[in-house]
């Protein structure tokens, strides 16, 4: 039989990614997709049944309560999913591999391209909650946490990627403003998706930062999509950080990534540079294929 890997947030942008493109990078794997309407990760005796009953040999958990403003409304939510669940699945997890998706909002974002073993000074509720988990997590040396920041994708309802946001908001006849004093390492989440299989069947755990080799601002981000979602023409604005209203946003969230590029079998590619090389000729621009 082969060995079963639980991928939770199966209905989330990275992890749709993860389960559809297993059979490409892990067909030794038969792989288990939760999603919410699966089991509620946030009530510990639910949790305890799922892993009781599937018995799996790694873990992939990708769920989480993502967005900040939704964690700034409700940060008691935020923490019970994002930290309670996740350090009680990682303690069900004590003896396989368990692979935790966390973010570089754990940074107050005033100085870029941050090493993993730099401190974590999160500015906000989501970052708090992030950067909690990954200590929940780290306390057992088998398991893993990976540090994404901003991800391109197709979702299946497309309201998961920040694309699919931007694009929504184009086409209700509304500007997208874009800062251009705001940074990211943004990555297709088809990239995101091979690193995490090479990574459960290596088996290297530890803490890694993933993200883009470009640091590019949101501004740059916005004018790079134009040839390939023609409907965002004419609906991009460029805007400053200064004058933003609502939860405290990280200006500079660049990772280094050269600890898990030392472990990967390709070059983790840059967004401009990932975009100039395709060609989309039916096929989902955000996965990678080769």
């Amino acid at each position: 039989m082969k060995p079963r890997v639980l991928v939770t947030g199966a209905a989330g942008l990275i992890g749709q990614y993860v389960v559809k493109t297993a059979a490409r990078w892990a067909p030794q794997w038969e792989v288990q997709a939760l999603t919410r309407a699966d089991f509620d990760m946030t009530d510990h005796v639910a949790a305890e049944h799922v892993l009781q009953r599937l018995q799996p040999s790694a873990v992939i958990h990708c769920a989480a309560l993502s967005r900040t403003k939704d964690c700034e409304r409700d940060p008691q939510l935020a923490r019970r999913i994002n930290v309670d669940a996740t350090a009680h699945l990682a303690r069900l997890c004590a003896d396989i591999p368990f692979i935790f998706l966390s973010s570089g909002e754990i940074f107050d974002g005033r100085r870029g391209w941050y090493q993993e073993e730099d401190r974590p000074a999160p500015i906000n509720v989501y970052g708090k909650t992030k950067a909690e988990a990954e200590q929940a997590v780290l306390q057992n040396p088998r398991h893993t946490v990976i540090r994404i920041v901003l991800t391109a994708g197709t979702s299946e309802h497309g309201d998961r990627s920040f694309v699919e946001d931007m694009c929504r908001t184009a086409k209700a006849g509304k500007n997208v403003t874009l800062y251009a004093d705001e940074f990211r390492c943004p990555l297709p989440a088809g990239v995101i998706a091979r690193v995490l299989w090479e990574l459960v069947q290596r088996e290297c755990p530890g803490l890694y930062h993933l993200g883009g080799s470009e640091r590019l601002s949101r501004w740059e981000i916005g004018k790079s999509l134009l040839p390939w979602y023609p409907e965002l023409n004419g609906w991009l604005v460029e805007g400053s950080s200064q004058d933003h209203r609502g939860a405290p946003r990280p200006a500079d969230l660049s990772l280094n990534c050269e600890k898990i590029q030392r472990l990967l079998s390709f070059p983790i590619p840059g967004f401009r540079s990932w975009l100039t090389g395709r060609e989309r000729q039916g096929v989902d621009l955000w996965e990678y294929e080769t």
